[in-house]
């Protein structure tokens, strides 16, 4: 009896399930897709481990635009350069939204910057932009600090005496430091643990949310995050990160001066005071811890990953490695430190930088968007609330754009003259109205960091350039390089 009944409510389920995608895509004009199974959705027909090429080979099928279902989730997928663009761009309002990202959620739980919707984004968004700047973020103030803080990498580089190491934690502090000296108003001393221990929190929030299990945690979010399981075990670096920026919120109320403002906190802090009597205000204390988490998190994270990617890449092609100690040498020589407007010279070293961010391709899916009202696309129709996956990873990797786009080739970057030239499918920060507002700052870091270490050192690795691997462990949300040690020999 109890089977029958299973048996019924499962046809009722699949019965219910077709109904619906007829619906869709017969008479609201969704696009094409596999048709999903009832509660899994297209589960069987992905990769877990994989995410971002299973999507892509759908792509083949089904076309720049297609709908997915991850687990409950209907999601449509855009591929390609004038795909992506003509969303993000063209029509940037309407999928300015943002999607989910379950891990990522987990954390920031809408409040902040990065996952947040409607007009909270806006404001928090308009107000980071703002007082950044007034921080020196895109001015000189900044450069100056990255500055000082390469001079610190670099004594602390000369201090490993030519052994081989794992340049992970190097690399992240140092990153941090800038970041960090704008948000808390204060760089943390290298050997500090509590910062080793905050990094080591991101990192495994990191890695979890590119793991195969992490890609089922996004599927099935809704019923898993009820279950123990390996999700479970993030929530304690959630914690952890969370109640750090608390307590540096703490720490600057008690000695707040709202005349005069020392970093991000403040800023959010006074904004507070003026905004109390306003009962709809975004500007209360979860959005600022959430804010200042965002922060940073994405400004310790992906500038110091994408070095530590790049220095992998040089161990891999030593031919690049030895033109850029070329055109170092000619441009700025060993006698003073490395200059952001430097680059306008140094075309080689602008498309060695740039390659090892299109090649590292670390958001290949990227962040999730949302439509945020009933919207017309390609002649396809997508309901208010639909969740978009806008596929970097198919700009970065256009063939229209980077031929042979699987190659590590600075030449992507350069033209028949050897100067330097942009594209349009250059999109690691993502692009339309919810792009990384980082992008100034980390593009100012990669340049001074990446060329000060290579004024200062040439590298070498334990590998034949041959057996160096550098393809990433995981390739779903975002990407977990593989783990190495080099030695950085003084010049």
């Amino acid at each position: 009896m109890l089977a029958s009944v299973m048996l019924l409510a499962l046809a009722v389920l699949s019965a219910l399930m077709l109904m619906s995608v007829w619906n869709q895509k017969f008479w609201r004009k969704m696009p094409p897709g596999p048709i999903p199974l009832p509660l899994i959705g297209n589960y069987l027909q992905l990769d877990a481990g994989d995410m971002y090429n299973a999507l892509m080979k759908m792509s083949e099928h089904y076309g720049p635009v297609f709908l997915v279902h991850l687990g409950l989730r209907r999601i449509v997928v855009l591929c390609g350069y004038h795909t992506v663009k003509e969303a993000l761009v063209d029509q940037a309002e309407e999928f300015s939204g943002r999607g989910q990202q379950a891990t990522f959620n987990t954390l920031f739980d809408d409040y902040g910057l990065a996952l947040s919707n409607g007009e909270r984004a806006k404001q928090m968004r308009r107000f980071a932009i703002t007082t950044l700047r007034d921080f020196g973020v895109g001015k000189r103030g900044i450069e100056e600090r990255i500055q000082e803080e390469a001079s610190f990498l670099i004594k602390r580089l000369r201090g490993t005496n030519g052994a081989f190491i794992d340049p992970t934690f190097y690399l992240s502090q140092t990153v941090s430091n800038v970041i960090s000296s704008v948000v808390f108003g204060d760089r943390f001393d290298y050997e500090d643990e509590e910062l080793r221990s905050l990094l080591k929190m991101m990192m495994t929030i990191n890695a979890f949310a590119a793991s195969p299990m992490g890609q089922i945690y996004d599927m099935f979010y809704s019923i898993m995050k009820y279950f123990p399981g390996p999700q479970r075990k993030i929530s304690k670096s959630i914690q952890g990160l969370e109640e750090f920026i608390t307590k540096k919120v703490e720490q600057n109320q008690r000695t707040l001066d709202p005349n005069s403002p020392r970093d991000f906190i403040d800023s959010f802090l006074i904004h507070m005071l003026e905004k109390k009597k306003n009962p709809n205000t975004e500007f209360c204390m979860k959005n600022l811890v959430m804010s200042a988490l965002s922060l940073f998190f994405a400004g310790s994270e992906t500038t110091s990953s994408t070095l530590r990617y790049g220095f992998l890449l040089l161990l891999k092609h030593p031919e690049v490695e030895a033109k850029v100690h070329e055109e170092i040498d000619l441009v700025i020589g060993r006698n003073r430190q490395p200059q952001f407007e430097d680059r306008h010279k140094m075309p080689y070293t602008e498309a060695v930088i740039y390659e090892i961010q299109r090649f590292a391709n670390f958001a290949p899916m990227g962040i999730p968007r949302r439509v945020t009202k009933d919207t017309r696309f390609r002649g396809f129709f997508l309901p208010k609330g639909t969740e978009v996956f806008p596929m970097l990873g198919s700009v970065l990797n256009d063939p229209k754009f980077f031929p042979n786009p699987g190659d590590f080739n600075p030449q992507h970057f350069l033209d028949d003259k050897g100067q330097f030239k942009k594209s349009d499918a250059f999109v690691p920060f993502s692009i339309g109205k919810r792009y990384c507002l980082g992008e100034g700052l980390a593009k100012m870091e990669l340049f001074l960091l990446f060329t000060t270490i290579l004024q200062n050192f040439r590298f070498k690795s334990p590998k034949a350039p041959q057996d160096i691997k550098v393809s990433p462990d995981s390739l779903g949300f975002t990407r977990i390089l593989p783990k190495y040690t080099l030695s950085f020999l003084p010049l």
